[in-house]
Formats: C-alpha cells, structure tokens, sequence
C-alpha cells in the first residue's frame, strides 16, 4: 500500500504515475475531495475547541466570582457535541482514505518504461538461439498424449478444464525439474529452502496485495458448516484461501516483526503447486498447460534494505535466468511498462522462454521489486543497530521457475522428428540418467 502521507503531499506526482499505469483517474480525484472534506472537520473541530477552551476559563471565571455560568455551561456542551461529531467524520474520511489506498496500485520506479500495454514492454537482452528443426514440430499437447505421459481428459472428468494429469517419466519429469531448481537455488545462490501451508489466511493475501481487489482470481476454501466456528474465530475473521503463489505465505514469513539489518538480506525459495482461477481469462492458451487452475513452482522470494533492493533485483532476476541457460532454453528479458506492471510492483522483468508451437516467446517468470508497499500492507519492518527507529523493508519476489511451463518449454524445444524427446543433459541425473522420452 502507498503511505497516505505521501499521497497527501503529492498528490499531482501520484496522479500522473497513475495515469501512466492507466489507473482510473477519478480514483485519485475522490482522494483528493475525501482529503479535502477530512481537513474541514479537523480545522472546524479545531475552532471549537478553542473556543471550549476560552469559554471553560470564562467559566471558571464567573464561579470564581460566583456569578451565573449557565448559558456557558450549556454552550461547553454543545460544543463538546460537535467536537466530536466532527472528530467522528474526520475519521471516517480517513478510514476512507485508507480503503481507497487498498486498491491504488504501488508507483512504478522512474526506470520503468512508460506504455498502455504488453505492446510497449521493452526487450533488455536475449540468451541462445531458437532451434531450427528440419521437420514440422508439433505443440506440447500433442506430443505428451502422444508419448502417453500428459491427460487432459482424466484431469477434466475428475476436476474439470485447465487441469492436467501426469503419466511416468512426465510426473518424474515435472518432480526432477523442482528439484533441479531447489538445488540450484540453495546450494549456488545462498536461498534457504522453505515448504510452507498451500492454504493462508486472508490477512496473508491482503499483505502481499491479492486481496481486497484480486479475490475473483483466488479459490476460496470451504471448510463446512460456518455456525460451527466458534465466535471468537468469526470474530477474527476465519476464511481460508488456496495460495496462487509461494510469494504469499514467504513473504507473510515475517509480517509484525522486526528484522536486524545485519541480517539481510533474507533470502527463501519454495516449491509449492499454485491454484489461480483465471478470472478474465477465458479464451487465452486454453490449449495445452500453459494457463492451468493448478499448476507448480519454484519460487524466489527477498526481504532487502531499500538502498540495495534494485541491485537485488538484478541478482534475483540472474538466479532465474541460470535455471534457464543450464536447460539450454533460449529465452528474453524484458522491462515491462507501466501499463503490464502487475498491482505491486514498482518494476517487474518478465523472463520469456522460446516455445516452437508459438513461434514466440512466453512468459516463464516474473521478477518484481515491490519496494514498500508489500512491507506496508504486511508490517515487514527492519532496524539498524538496538537503537534504531524501525523502518519498512524492501520485498521481491520471482518465479524461479514456472515448472510446468518449463516442463512444455523441454518436451517442444528438444523433440526429435519421431515424437521423441532428449532429456536435457542438466536434467539426466534427476532422471536416473535417463537420456530420451520414447512412447510407451
């Protein structure tokens, strides 16, 4: 979340950040009125409470000389009235303030290219050449039905579309690649492993941003008969939700407490599968696993100090390219715009793997710095030495990498003309030095 005295202060450069991110303008303008109309009762409130304190000394005055004090008595309480009726207001303006903040996107860093959409994204470098193939290559979908290891109609009868069952080497396929990853990860890029809940709290997705405005996007986990919690659960707010990513319960790691700042930064990396909806999604990679309801991944998540956040973006942004380049998958970076950045992120380098079947590029990860305003949300917080004031940490977070989508990255890109796949050399020891995928 932004920091309203921020906002307060600087309105007009929030509003033109804004407008850069296409964030609906009047958004901005109601901030302004609700701002507006909180000063006017605290500037009133204030005029009466100067005048309660003159009249309380008038008071004071005529009892001294025991005189009739009524009619001041009788405006002290009127005045005590109207006191806080407009402290009440001003406070509901500013409660108003802050739900309006819950859905302002975070300001994106002055190095993020400015654009309307995925269109102005800018390319930063590229790594390895698309493979030539001297015969038509054929789609993920295709090649796992036919090699036996990938089931779209199985997953649908027992949970529905977007969802995929794997067969033999394809599920030891999809575990070795975790695992490739988790090892890299945490033996040559000093993260410390962590498996967390699949399920959080909605105090979780609120800290890192999905919540309130992206609960069409979350599944929600009944847990049957609500009159059977007891109150003081109710009262504290007892739903559950499928985590969409292991940002969410990482990055909650820590929220309400105080790190030292001798000890970061803090670094993690989880494994864990991820459950999204797709809201608004409908008609986009509906072939394949590219966009699946459940799906797995390996995820990078940091906890910075704010002046060395951006080198560390880099640094997380190279771990995910590593996964890459030891595959031999060739891929792109690029900075997205202003108008692509997701809700948190104040600067996001997408990585996008090669895919035969598209003849393009896709995006297999996502590396953001979200400066503050997860920290904010979450109450991540940090001090310098006993006797420093506390202060917000930077968090970021990246996929390292999407495992299925490396898992339709590997089948498409090393497929023989037979329908036979090459497991990549990296990935042989995982695999029981298995060097080729055949059909059954």
């Amino acid at each position: 979340m932004l920091d309203l005295g921020f906002v307060r202060d600087n309105l007009e450069l929030v509003k033109q950040k804004m407008r850069e991110r296409g964030f609906r303008e009047d958004a901005l303008e109601q901030f302004g009125a609700l701002d507006s109309t909180r000063r006017a009762h605290l500037l009133d409130a204030e005029k009466r409470k100067a005048r309660r304190n003159k009249v309380s000394d008038e008071i004071a005055a005529l009892k001294k000389q025991k005189q009739d004090a009524s009619s001041l008595i009788s405006e002290m309480k009127q005045l005590k009235e109207e006191i806080t009726a407009l402290d009440t207001k001003a406070e509901a303006a500013e409660n108003d303030l802050r739900e309006l903040l819950k859905n302002t996107p975070n300001i994106p860093h002055a190095s993020v290219p400015v654009g309307k959409s995925a269109a102005d994204n800018q390319e930063v470098r590229r790594w390895g050449e698309p493979r030539q193939f001297d015969f038509e290559p054929q789609p993920h979908w295709d090649l796992g039905t036919a090699l036996g290891i990938l089931d779209f109609e199985r997953a649908a009868k027992i949970s529905g579309a977007r969802f995929a069952v794997y067969y033999g080497v394809g599920a030891r396929l999809e575990r070795a690649l975790a695992n490739f990853m988790l090892d890299i990860h945490t033996r040559e890029h000093g993260y410390t492993e962590v498996l967390p809940p699949f399920i959080v709290n909605s105090a979780s997705l609120y800290g890192t941003g999905q919540l309130p405005k992206f609960a069409g996007d979350l599944f929600k986990v009944e847990k049957g008969e609500p009159t059977l919690a007891p109150p003081e659960e109710e009262k504290r707010g007892s739903d559950l939700w499928l985590i969409p990513t292991a940002e969410v319960p990482v990055t909650n790691l820590y929220r309400d407490e105080v790190l030292d700042a001798e000890r970061l930064p803090v670094k993690h990396c989880a494994w864990t599968a991820c459950f999204r909806s797709e809201a608004g999604s409908y008609g986009k990679d509906t072939r394949g696993i590219i966009r699946q309801h459940q799906f797995q991944k390996v995820e990078m998540v940091k906890f910075t100090l704010p002046e060395t956040s951006y080198d560390e973006l880099e640094s997380l942004t190279h771990n995910a390219e590593v996964i890459l380049q030891r595959l031999n998958l060739p891929y792109r970076v690029v900075s997205l715009c202003t108008g692509d950045l997701g809700f948190s992120s104040a600067k996001t380098y997408d990585l996008e793997v090669w895919l035969p079947s598209n003849r393009d590029y896709k995006e297999i990860s996502s590396c953001s710095n979200f400066e503050s305003f997860q920290a904010r949300r979450a109450n991540l917080r940090f001090r310098r030495g006993k006797a420093g004031k506390t202060e917000l940490l930077h968090t970021l977070n990246g996929s390292g990498l999407a495992v299925g989508r490396t898992w339709l990255a590997i089948l498409e890109n090393y497929q023989q003309a037979d329908g036979s796949v090459v497991v990549p050399e990296a990935l042989r020891p995982y695999l029981g030095g298995l060097e080729c995928i055949t059909a059954p």
